[in-house]
């Protein structure tokens, strides 16, 4: 359950942001280097993201930026999904415990 929120944090950032650096996506999302690079490998072997390498034409400096794919699109969409209905069940549970204590 902790690598699907790790996996879905880093896909929604990925997808906002596909020109971070991998030092600004640890920074963002409060995870180690190692960790954010240890989710991109993992996010990378399932085929929810992919890496490009482009150069810039003006000073011929090239970069990597990880771009998500459509199976990541779906997965995220569900991890999505699934992250809602969680939360919407905690709620209910809540207010059945406030009920409870009046």
């Amino acid at each position: 359950m902790k690598n699907e929120k790790d996996h879905f944090e880093v896909l929604r950032r990925v997808q906002k942001k596909p020109e971070s650096s991998q030092r600004e996506l640890a920074a963002e999302l409060g995870f180690s280097l190692g960790k954010l690079n240890y989710c991109l490998k993992a996010l990378q072997k399932k085929g929810l993201i992919k890496l490009k390498n482009f150069q810039k034409q003006s000073n011929k400096i090239s970069y990597l930026q990880y771009v998500i794919t459509p199976k990541g699109i779906s997965t995220r969409t569900k991890l999505t999904i699934n992250f809602m209905k969680k939360k919407v069940e905690e709620y209910d549970e809540l207010k059945k415990e406030l009920k409870r204590d009046k």
